[in-house]
């Protein structure tokens, strides 16, 4: 007979309600376990995890389901579970002190504070026995609880130590002498040296996408004309897109590659992944008019919006990597299994260009079933030449098949998704859509994009102000919003009011910068901390440069207010933004891989930024045909605005310019308070977006 469920049964998290028929006595973070640990004086085993998370899996079917290695975690400890998507703050905090303790990290997190939350034991995955050179579960558990029965003093020494560590990992001093040109340039050097040259991304296996920093290897290649800084990053988006990381039957990314050729991946798949991925391919395909690229963002768009959106129009936050306990079930075939749903016709070129065989190239641990992840290698010219059939007809064969394959596994067992709705991660998807809608021409992605932020505004704002929770889930909104959750989301707003003239936007942006400033900034030193000021007391307040899967919460407020200094033409925005660049210009100058993100907002605060804007007749042939042409160009640092008629609807950076009493359409480029000639020409627009 299964066991009553514990506390987690009242969640709303997938992740948490994952654990809630466990056998341990698990409970949320808050008030009730660590009262209980001050209390009876126990140290607490916090485990921080997230549902997609394959070893997340591994660990609690090996040890929480195990009754005997639960009995001792009850015993001895205070069990706490946390979703790291639900709780940043938390998640941040404890994976830097175990950084510290043992110089690595990762999830599923596993750290032991002392009742008052202070880190002391850490690691990640355990076995449930000595194995692959790691200690098991039992064993740690043991040693800690001795540990903290007859050497407390030690204990107390180690936990000061992380504690000091950890104030260091927040210290930064100012220094404007590194916000060059100069800084760029080394910044770009040491990312095109950190390309693999075969096959593309950074490093060897494993392999993740790190979007950010290819976007500024992007924006570099533009500035500079350099084609050896856009051949690697063009490298890394075509063998990302051929090989088995890119879901090519249902479209979309997973997590990442194990291996250093992109072709077996963990099999998750992130919301923002997809959306950072969806502006790259988007951007690549602006500035290389390669076609290949557009397609792939169409196909992360498609996903997107078939499987992960809510009806209300927010985004869901991630499919799992098991499907019925087995890593990537769901997306991997058997020939026998393409034969079955291809049909002699279709069959042998579709299973050709995917590169599937009897002999497969993917096996679960324990299996002897051999399938294949899907991938491609071949140019479909020389597909199309094998086949003796036309380059069209080859691609019609393999759209047809794609569909087809997609019909028959969307009746498979799915992997499992979490529905929590979080603020940033929205944010980071609706700027994407935006973005890429108005960049290839898709209005269906911006009004896509403005519905993910009118759910923001109408489930996830605290009250009537500025503030927004951080998650939302079955109607119920939780948790108080971190620094990228503000900034994020006004920065989507300030897309929104550029592509689709949404002045209530502009003004929505404006009301979370105030709030950035007012909640998160450092009065004295610059730059931002990752909880606001009101926020539940931690250890410690990080606040950090270095970016993770997404860009940091600190380049994303800079673009803020950069963009902002623009468009209002007020310094205190431009201020905001120089004195985060120059509380860590160290770090930028010395780990640019890290910092990408900062480092493409000192790209900005460097060269500035520019803006479009189309006045007169807006919706005449001439003015849809200069807005078009401005939105489709690939510059770094553009914005485009459409004159709203009424010159005071303007930010007020952008009052008085392109005056034209004909009220004939025309586009002025402006940059530093002043812009060009009318133009009228979309050709002409072009040439001088075009120039470096």
């Amino acid at each position: 007979m299964p066991a009553a469920p514990n506390r987690l049964i009242a969640e709303d998290s997938p992740y948490l309600r994952q654990h809630a028929q466990n056998p341990v006595d698990w409970y949320p973070w808050g008030p009730e376990a660590l009262e209980r640990a001050r209390t009876e004086q126990r140290p607490i085993l916090l485990s921080i995890g997230y549902s997609a998370c394959h070893w997340c899996h591994v660990m609690e079917r090996e040890s929480f389901e195990d009754a005997t290695i639960a009995a001792r975690m009850n015993e001895l400890f205070v069990c706490v579970k946390v979703d790291r998507e639900e709780r940043p703050d938390l998640d941040t905090v404890y994976m830097n002190a175990v950084q510290l303790m043992t110089g690595s990290g990762g999830w599923p997190l596993t750290v032991v504070l002392t009742p008052e939350g202070e880190p002391f034991f850490g690691g990640t995955y355990f076995p449930p026995e000595d194995r692959w050179g790691r200690p098991g579960f039992p064993r740690i558990l043991e040693a800690i609880a001795s540990a903290w029965a007859d050497k407390k003093s030690e204990i107390d020494r180690s936990a000061a130590s992380v504690r000091a560590g950890l104030e260091r990992f927040s210290n930064f001093a100012p220094d404007a002498s590194a916000l060059t040109a100069a800084t760029l340039s080394t910044a770009a050097e040491t990312l095109r040296g950190a390309i693999d040259g075969d096959e593309g991304g950074f490093g060897r296996a494993p392999k993740f996408p790190n979007a950010t920093a290819l976007n500024f290897l992007l924006r570099q290649a533009w500035r500079t004309g350099r084609a050896d800084l856009l051949d690697p990053v063009v490298l890394t988006l075509r063998k990302m897109a051929r090989g088995g990381i890119r879901d090519h039957v249902g479209g979309g990314f997973h997590r990442y590659s194990v291996d250093e050729h992109w072709l077996v991946p963990h099999f998750e798949k992130m919301l923002y992944d997809n959306a950072q991925l969806l502006e790259l391919y988007a951007d690549a395909h602006r500035l290389t008019n390669e076609p290949e690229f557009r397609r792939v963002a169409e196909c992360i768009a498609d996903y997107l919006l078939r499987e992960m959106r809510h009806t209300e129009g927010g985004f869901f936050s991630t499919q799992d990597a098991d499907t019925d306990g087995e890593e990537g079930l769901t997306y991997v075939w058997t020939l026998s299994e393409m034969n079955q749903v291809l049909g002699d016709a279709l069959a042998p070129l579709v299973t050709r260009w995917f590169q599937v065989d009897q002999a497969g190239n993917f096996a679960e641990p324990g299996s002897t079933v051999r399938r294949s992840i899907l991938h491609v290698q071949l140019e479909l010219a020389d597909l199309a030449k094998l086949f003796r059939v036309s380059t069209e007809e080859a691609a019609r064969q393999i759209e047809t098949g794609r569909a087809r394959l997609l019909a028959v596994r969307q009746q498979r067992p799915q992997p499992g998704r979490d529905e929590k709705i979080l603020a940033s991660w929205n944010g980071l998807v609706a700027r994407a859509l935006i973005r890429a809608g108005s960049g290839l021409g898709r209005k269906d992605w911006i009004d896509a994009g403005a519905a993910a932020l009118a759910f923001i505004d109408r489930h996830l704002r605290r009250g009537d102000g500025a503030a927004l929770h951080r998650t939302w889930k079955d109607g119920r909104a939780r948790y108080d919003g971190i620094l990228d959750d503000h900034a994020q989301v006004a920065v989507a707003h300030l897309d929104l009011f550029e592509n689709a003239g949404r002045q209530a936007s502009l003004e929505r942006a404006l009301e979370l910068a105030e709030f950035l400033l007012e909640q998160f900034e450092d009065p004295e030193n610059g730059g931002f901390f990752l909880t606001a000021r009101d926020h539940e007391p931690l250890i410690d307040r990080p606040r950090s440069p270095f970016d993770g899967s997404l860009p940091s919460g600190n380049a994303v407020a800079v673009e803020l207010f950069l963009r902002l200094h623009d468009l209002k033409g007020e310094a205190r925005f431009g201020r905001a933004a120089q004195r985060t660049l120059t509380l860590f210009a160290a770090a930028l100058a010395k780990q640019p891989l890290g910092t990408a993100g900062l480092v493409t907002g000192l790209e900005d605060s460097i060269f500035g930024r520019s803006t479009v804007l189309v006045t007169g007749d807006i919706d005449s042939k001439l003015g849809s045909a200069l807005l078009r042409q401005a939105r489709s160009v690939f510059r770094p640092g553009l914005s485009v605005v459409a004159h709203p008629g009424d010159d005071s609807l303007l930010p007020a950076g952008l009052r008085g310019r392109g005056v034209d009493a004909t009220g004939e359409a025309a586009a002025w480029v402006c940059s530093n308070f002043s812009c060009s000639p009318a133009v009228r020409s979309p050709d002409e627009l072009e040439r001088l977006l075009s120039a470096r």
